[in-house]
């Protein structure tokens, strides 16, 4: 597998809501004719960041719209020096808020030298039909980036 058609999609959940939406998105690069390596942070080597052509991130909005503390942002702290001309899409479900947790991400992304992919993808609550669709569009739009 060439590094230019292996893109990651990484995520943390805390329900099932943000992990739909990686799988969603897994199946929206897959049929844009890409390969999508989905994996959960607690699961991923941090030796291979730099195998990566594309990374799709994934974390839920939690307390006070941020980041998770105990799994996700250590993750996400050991990568950013990873990120730098690497282009990265964002998604993540919330409970409540207008989504200030990934409008806050995308500017610390871009302030990293990320290539930062359209607005990241937000979703309120578990994705239903027209949710889990949105995913799926995402990700092909995110293959062909």
């Amino acid at each position: 597998m060439e590094l230019v058609d292996k893109i990651g999609v990484i995520y943390w959940s805390y329900k099932e809501s943000t992990e739909i939406m990686a799988e969603k998105i897994s199946n929206g690069i897959d049929e844009a004719g890409a390969k999508a390596i989905l994996v959960n942070v607690v699961d991923f080597d941090l030796n291979t960041i730099d195998s990566y052509y594309k990374i799709a991130l994934g974390c839920p909005a939690m307390a006070g719209e941020a980041l998770e503390k105990s799994e996700f942002e250590p993750f996400f702290q050991a990568i950013t020096k990873h990120l730098k001309g690497k282009k990265v899409a964002l998604f993540g479900s919330h409970g409540w808020g207008d989504g200030e947790w990934m409008e806050d991400w995308e500017s610390q992304v871009k302030g990293l030298g990320a290539i930062l992919f359209d607005k990241g993808l937000t979703i309120l609550g578990e994705p239903d039909k027209e949710g889990r669709h949105r995913c799926v569009e995402f990700g092909k739009a995110f293959a062909e980036f």
